[in-house]
C-alpha cells in the first residue's frame, strides 16, 4: 500500500514538473510577443519624439537667425537713406531683404541644398508677388494656419507622406513683434494694415524625412530586443535547472517530513495533555469567559457591570486559633473551610474573586450578568453559616464568621502580567467590605440596596443607623433567614 502511494506521489510530481515547464514556455512566448508589440509602439513614439525635437531645433535656429539679422543688419542700416529694404527682394538688384523676406529666402536656400527637407514661411496675407507660393498649399498647411491662429503658443505636427516619402511635418506660429508692426502697417504693398503686437503673421513649417531616424531607432531597438530575448532564454534555462534541483530537494524534504511528522504526532499527544492541564489550571484562577479572552491574545480586559452583589466574609477568632495550633493544622482547617465555601460558589453559579488570609470574597452577576445575583449571594451567605457550624461540631471549635453584602455597580478585569487575578473595583466593593468589617460576629449585614431587592424573600432585622468608616451614617440590615417558599435559586 505504501509503495502504491509512493508511486502515485512520484507520478503526480512528474506531471506537475512537466506542466510547470509548459507554463514557463508559454509565458516566455507571451512575454516575447508582448515585448515585440511594446517595442513597436516604443519605436513609433521614439521616432516621433526625435523628429519633433529636430524640427523644434530647426525652427528655433531659423527664428534666431532672423532675429540676429534684424537686430544686427537691418536696424543699423535702416538709418542710411541709400539702403533700399524691400519685401520684393531680388538678388540681382542692389537691395536688402526685410527680415521676413530674409527668412523666406533662407528657407528656400535650405530646401535647395537638401531637397528632402522643406522649410517654408507662409501666411493668409502674402504680398501680391508671393501669393502663389506664400499661401497654404495643402491640407496640412491649411489646418496648421487654422489651428495656430487660435492657439499661437501651441505646436502643430503629424506624420504623413511628403513627396512620396514618410515625413514629419512641424509648424509653429510666427508672432508679430513690436519692431515689425509699423513696417507691416505702413508698407504700401502690405495686404493688411491693422497689425498688432502678438498677431500671427505667418506659419513657419519644417518638414523632414523619417528614413534616417526610423532606421537608427529600429536598429537600436532591435539590439535591445535581442538582448532581452537572450536574457529571457537564460532566465528560462536557469528556472528549469532550479525547478529540477527543487524536485530533488523536495524528495529529500518529503522523507524528512515523514520522519518529523511521526515525531510531531507523538509530541502533539503530549502537548494536548499539557494544554489540558494548563486550561484546568487557568480555569481555577479565572472565569471561563475571561480565560478565553486571554488565550485569544487580549492583554487588557476590563468590563463594567451596572449591578452586581458582593460578599465579604471574615473568620472571627481565627487569629487566636492560629496561635494555639501548628501551621500544618491551621492550613488544613482553613483549606477545609474555604473548600466548602468554594463548593457553595459553584453550587450557586457565583464567581470567587480571592481569599486574603482568613477573608473570603465572592460576587454574583459577573462575568456573565444575571438577574438573581442578590438571591444567590444571600443563599450562599446562609449556607456559609451552616458549613461553619458543621466545621465547629466536627472539630469541637468555636470559630465564628462575619459576613457583609452590598449590591451596586462595579468594574471587573484582569490585572498584572504574572500571577494575575480577576479582581473587582468600585464603591460598591468598598461598601461591601465595610459591611463585613462593621458587622456582627455570626451575622450577615447587608446594605439598603441589597435589602430592597431581597426584602420580600428573606427575613431581615433592621439594625438601624450605624457609623461606617469613609461612608458616614448608613442604615443597614441583618439577614436572618429565608421566608417560607419565597426563594428559588
Amino acid at each position: 500500500m505504501r509503495q502504491l502511494i509512493s508511486r502515485s506521489r512520484a507520478a503526480i510530481s512528474q506531471l506537475i514538473y512537466k506542466r510547470i515547464l509548459l507554463a514557463v514556455t508559454i509565458l516566455f512566448c507571451v512575454g516575447v510577443g508582448v515585448a515585440m508589440a511594446h517595442m513597436s509602439r516604443l519605436s513609433s513614439t521614439l521616432i516621433e519624439s526625435q523628429a519633433l525635437q529636430n524640427a523644434t531645433l530647426y525652427a528655433q535656429a531659423i527664428k534666431e537667425a532672423r532675429t540676429l539679422y534684424s537686430s544686427d543688419v537691418v536696424n543699423p542700416l535702416n538709418t542710411a537713406k541709400t539702403i533700399n529694404f524691400t519685401h520684393d527682394y531680388n538678388p540681382t538688384k542692389v537691395t536688402v531683404p526685410v527680415p521676413a523676406t530674409f527668412l523666406i529666402e533662407l528657407g528656400n536656400h535650405i530646401t535647395q541644398k537638401n531637397p528632402e527637407v522643406s522649410v517654408r514661411l507662409y501666411s493668409d496675407y502674402p504680398f501680391p508677388w508671393r501669393r502663389k507660393e506664400g499661401g497654404a498649399r495643402d491640407d496640412f498647411e491649411r489646418q496648421a494656419i487654422t489651428y495656430l491662429m487660435k492657439n499661437p503658443t501651441e505646436k502643430f505636427f503629424r506624420r504623413e507622406d511628403f513627396r512620396s516619402k514618410p515625413a514629419f511635418r512641424y509648424a509653429e506660429a510666427d508672432i508679430l513683434t513690436p519692431s515689425c508692426v509699423n513696417c507691416h502697417n505702413t508698407n504700401s504693398f502690405s495686404p493688411k494694415k491693422d497689425w498688432k503686437v502678438g498677431d500671427v503673421r505667418g506659419i513657419l513649417e519644417i518638414t523632414q524625412p523619417l528614413d534616417t531616424i526610423t532606421k537608427n531607432t529600429r536598429s537600436e531597438l532591435k539590439y535591445l530586443f535581442l538582448l532581452l530575448a537572450g536574457l529571457s532564454v537564460l532566465g528560462v534555462t536557469g528556472l528549469t535547472l532550479s525547478i529540477s534541483r527543487l524536485r530533488q530537494n523536495a524528495k529529500q524534504l518529503e522523507q524528512r517530513v515523514r520522519e518529523r511528522t511521526a515525531q510531531l504526532q507523538e509530541t502533539n499527544v503530549e502537548l494536548v495533555k499539557e494544554q489540558e492541564k494548563c486550561d484546568r489550571l487557568l480555569l481555577n484562577i479565572l472565569p471561563e469567559s475571561i480565560a478565553a479572552k486571554l488565550k485569544d491574545g487580549q492583554s487588557s480586559i476590563a468590563d463594567g457591570f451596572a449591578e452586581v452583589t458582593i460578599l465579604f466574609a471574615d473568620i472571627v477568632g481565627f487569629t487566636v486559633l492560629s496561635a494555639q495550633i501548628s501551621p500544618e493544622e491551621l492550613l488544613d482547617f482553613l483549606n477545609e473551610i474555604f473548600s466548602a465555601f468554594d463548593g457553595l460558589t459553584e453550587k450557586y453559579g457565583l464567581e470567587k474573586i480571592k481569599t486574603i488570609g482568613d477573608a473570603y470574597m465572592v460576587v454574583g452577576g459577573l462575568p456573565n450578568p444575571s438577574t438573581n445575583h442578590a438571591e444567590s449571594i444571600a443563599e450562599m451567605a446562609l449556607d456559609m453559616q451552616e458549613e461553619l457550624a458543621k466545621f465547629n461540631a466536627k472539630h469541637h471549635a468555636g470559630i465564628n464568621i462575619r459576613i457583609g453584602i452590598n449590591t451596586g455597580p462595579a468594574i471587573a478585569g484582569v490585572i498584572g502580567t504574572k500571577k494575575f487575578i480577576y479582581d473587582l473595583w468600585g464603591d460598591a466593593v468598598n461598601t461591601a467590605a465595610r459591611m463585613e468589617s462593621h458587622g456582627v460576629a455570626g451575622a450577615i449585614q447587608v446594605t439598603q440596596s441589597t435589602y430592597e431587592i431581597l426584602q420580600n424573600k428573606y427575613l431581615f432585622e433592621d439594625r438601624g443607623i450605624i457609623q461606617v468608616k469613609g461612608k458616614g451614617d448608613m442604615n443597614t440590615y441583618l439577614l436572618l433567614g429565608r421566608l417560607v417558599s419565597a426563594v428559588s435559586v
